[in-house]
């Protein structure tokens, strides 16, 4: 199938595990569950679903043992971008085109629908029962979710990015902003699906580890540009969102030239990681090579 078709297929996939999951709108609380279904369902690219199953289909594991891998992921990565728009973090007014969470129905709102949504993606690992695991399995999953979006992860990213506001931050510390923010999750996302085999192997798991890393790295530098350059037509969220919020980034810092060829650089190694997979790894190698280049600037 070509690449772009099988992208649509599981965006498909992600959207209707996501509509599975998620509780309706006209059930109680009705206001909150509405807001919880306009944060996750307002778009988006659905990038760590794609690379869930991409990953599945590079160890050859059933998309559909993948549903809810893939939901659980969109949504801690929904409830992050909730409530890093709030007014005491970001700030920001829009998000993917539209009013951001606590714009379209309040502050207080958005705080519960972060809260709830977060709840909700560890309900989904613990009981469907489409991921076929033993109970140690799971639990992995759990843990790999719990270590990428917590205080070692996401939110630890996000900390050390708002402690890093203003001051003079040198390149090293921006990329473990970068790795923890934002890289993280993404390495989650490849790696969850090898606890649905029992034996995937020390050769995959340290390229998937390879792959993730400088793929979790690139794509923070290709938001970093697009909020540089980029006008909130294109970028879905205001221009100059970091420089507003005196974040120092590792774009910012390297200049867009030479953060372009640390961008080359990275995207490079990723899919140097997956080349002794060949065709097997070829929709991950797509995805490398298609969502890791920013658009030209006007």
């Amino acid at each position: 199938m070509v690449p772009v078709d099988l992208a649509q297929q599981f965006r498909a996939r992600a959207d209707a595990a996501l509509e599975r999951w998620l509780p309706a709108p006209s059930t109680h609380p009705e206001r909150l569950h509405t807001a919880i279904r306009y944060a996750v369902m307002g778009g988006g690219k659905r990038l760590r679903p794609l690379l869930a199953y991409a990953s599945a289909l590079w160890l050859g594991v059933a998309p559909e043992r993948v549903d809810g891998i893939a939901a659980a992921l969109e949504i801690v990565h929904a409830y992050s971008l909730v409530h890093d728009d709030l007014p005491a973090l970001d700030n920001d007014e829009l998000r993917r085109g539209r009013p951001t969470t606590h714009v379209a129905f309040d502050v207080a709102t958005a705080i519960l629908v972060g809260d709830a949504l977060q709840a909700h993606a560890y309900l989904i690992l613990a009981t469907d029962d489409a991921l076929g695991v033993p109970e140690q399995a799971r639990r992995a999953l759990v843990l790999d979710l719990a270590a990428a979006s917590g205080s070692a992860g996401m939110a630890g990213g996000q900390a050390m990015d708002m402690e890093a506001s203003g001051q003079a931050v040198d390149p090293d510390r921006a990329e473990a902003i970068c790795w923890l923010k934002t890289g993280r999750l993404l390495e989650a996302a490849v790696l969850m699906p090898c606890r649905l085999r029992s034996d995937p192997g020390p050769g995959w798991l340290e390229a998937a580890r390879r792959f993730a890393r400088a793929y979790g790295l690139a794509f923070q530098l290709v938001d970093d540009l697009l909020d540089i350059e980029m006008p909130a037509a294109v970028s879905g969220k205001p221009q100059g969102s970091d420089r507003r919020n005196r974040k120092t980034t590792l774009a910012a810092l390297l200049g867009p030239q030479a953060a372009r060829r640390r961008l080359e650089a990275l995207r490079a190694e990723a899919s140097g990681a997956l080349a002794p997979w060949g065709a097997q790894a070829g929709f991950l190698r797509w995805l490398c090579e298609t969502t890791l280049r920013p658009p030209d600037p006007a």
